[in-house]
């Protein structure tokens, strides 16, 4: 990909060029574009995705989506499902068989003491849209039918070469950076030469979209996420599109025993629904299908210079449990606040280097935990290593918002924390997802995550004699860096009021005389437990560290 094309018609500079407009690329153009930061996105095909697929957004990415403002109009996209809860198992849709593996996602409310959002069950033809208006509404400069030729990289950018597939025309983009959101075979990666770790490919399905009327009498009211029918010589996995006459199936596919998809003809695929589901004149009309490939690798760096691997092209794991996608939204949402950092002139360029030293360790404990999911729940066409056990499902929330970042952008983490923690604790330790709490700010109620997205964030306590607010307000200013200090309490120099008379440095795990230092991208970089003896040259400090500005 390091040829040049000298029919190049005229040169587009932005600071940052995303390659691929899926799920990925367009969530990184709506949070950069939350940041203020110029980029344009190339996506070869001509349009979002047409195929129901990658349904699951999980509390984390949808916290995201919340602070971005985006969550109103997903949750509004996908109303259709809004009723689908938990994952059914059984040989047949016919009488009572088979077990729930979970019956809801989130039973008793139990979420909301760690969250304001929730699960949102949205597929990728209809989050995409959604994204594509909200990033262009932020100024985006999305081009679809658009594909990347070529691209060198040098010590102070990135030379792009794209082109047109409409109308042939092409145009070179220089770039401060590239976000190669390229997919799985993604040629970028494969021109840096990144090799990738892990067993590698896991297994393959069919994806089968069709219609069938009938089918929604036969499953009745058990409004599923997912339903995996265990008959052996049809086993499948049947996903609801609109609980009505709208369905996919996922059919088990062996190329490695010389199957081709062409084998999979309409008879075959209606024959393999009816068997699967346990009814054998059910009306079936095949409306299309697509292999997909689940895999298990993750690459060997994120960065290489100017160039930073984001979603599928930086790591591969098995579909159960939505993992892939989730992970690769929360990458892009990691780097867009250090590119606008670095960009901004807040922050060194070694920041950069902390994504990779983030979000890597989480995709490999996370596509661990996806292969093991993938056992527990028996998936169409997967055949386990020996010894492989599935992971419980009261672990999930473990991986979704219990991740750490033992190293990175942080300062005091402790190092031998696990990336991913054997039980949930959100108390602010450094590392983690700051924690969530009601407070009401000028009257409205929100969420403490709420406050994260353009600045770095001090919480003190209103009556606190350290002087941590002065000592952030002198900083942000004499430093040149976006520090909001809040000042949490019930008298008049307090920002923030908890709700109910909760203990806000209880719930972050210091003292009214501490305070937590919050990234962006609502992590906690810091924390002090108590006073310190010189508030301003203490902060100061880990800002300098935090921001690679040494």
């Amino acid at each position: 990909m390091n040829e040049r094309d000298d029919r190049s018609d005229h040169t587009h500079t932005v600071p940052v060029l995303i390659v691929g407009g899926s799920l990925v690329g367009l969530s990184t153009s709506v949070f950069l574009g939350r940041l203020g930061v110029r980029h344009t996105v190339v996506e070869r095909h001509a349009g979002t995705s047409i195929h129901p697929r990658g349904r699951g957004n999980n509390v984390r990415t949808m916290e995201l989506f919340r602070v971005a403002g985006v969550e109103p109009a997903i949750h509004e996209a996908a109303a259709t499902l809004a009723e689908n809860h938990g994952i059914l198992q059984t040989p047949t849709l016919v009488g009572d068989a088979g077990e729930w593996l979970f019956r809801r996602i989130d039973p008793g409310g139990a979420l909301a003491r760690f969250s304001p959002s929730s699960w949102c069950l949205c597929s990728q033809n209809d989050l995409e849209p959604v994204l594509l208006d909200h990033a262009a509404g932020l100024g985006g400069d999305l081009r679809f039918s658009t594909e990347l030729m070529s691209f060198e990289t040098d010590s102070t950018g990135v030379t792009a070469l794209v082109r047109n597939r409409d109308t042939g025309e092409h145009t070179t983009i220089r770039a401060a950076y590239l976000v190669a959101a390229d997919g799985p075979r993604s040629p970028v990666r494969e021109q840096l030469g990144i090799a990738q770790s892990g067993p590698g490919e896991l297994f393959h399905n069919i994806s089968m979209t069709f219609r069938s009327r009938r089918l929604a009498d036969v499953v009745g009211d058990r409004r599923f996420i997912v339903c995996y029918l265990t008959r052996p010589d049809a086993d499948g996995a049947l996903l609801p599109v609109d609980n009505r006459e709208k369905w996919v199936f996922h059919a088990p596919w062996h190329p490695e025993h010389g199957e081709t998809l062409e084998d999979f003809t309409d008879a075959r695929c209606i024959d393999h629904i009816r068997r699967a589901v346990g009814v054998d004149d059910l009306d079936v009309e095949i409306t299309g299908r697509a292999p997909w490939h689940a895999a298990q690798r993750v690459a060997r760096s994120y960065r290489s210079g100017r160039v930073f691997l984001a979603g599928d092209s930086a790591h591969e794991m098995s579909p159960t449990g939505a993992f892939g996608s989730n992970t690769g939204i929360q990458d892009a949402h990691n780097l867009a606040w250090k590119l606008a950092a670095v960009l901004g002139g807040w922050a060194g360029d070694r920041l950069l280097d902390t994504y990779d030293m983030e979000r890597r360790p989480v995709a490999e404990a996370t596509s661990a935990r996806a292969a093991a999911r993938s056992v527990e729940h028996s998936h169409p066409g997967y055949t386990p290593p020996p010894g492989a056990g599935g992971a419980p499902q009261r672990g999930i929330l473990n991986v979704t918002l219990g991740h750490r970042y033992p190293d990175g952008a942080v300062v005091d983490a402790d190092p031998t924390t696990p990336v991913i923690p054997e039980q949930l604790d959100l108390t602010g330790e450094p590392g983690s997802r700051a924690p969530h709490m009601w407070v009401r700010r000028e009257g409205r109620r929100i969420s403490t995550l709420d406050l994260y997205e353009r600045s770095l964030v001090l919480l003190s306590d209103a009556g606190e004699p350290s002087g941590w607010h002065k000592a952030a307000v002198r900083l942000a200013e004499r430093m040149s860096v976006p520090l909001v200090s809040y000042r949490i309490g019930t008298g008049d120099d307090a920002e923030l009021a908890p709700e109910d008379g909760a203990d806000w440095a209880e719930c972050h795990g210091t003292t009214l005389s501490g305070a937590v230092l919050v990234r962006p991208d609502g992590f906690v970089a810091w924390r002090a437990r108590g006073p310190v003896a010189d508030a301003e040259s203490t902060l100061g400090q880990v800002l300098t560290t935090a921001l690679a500005l040494d």
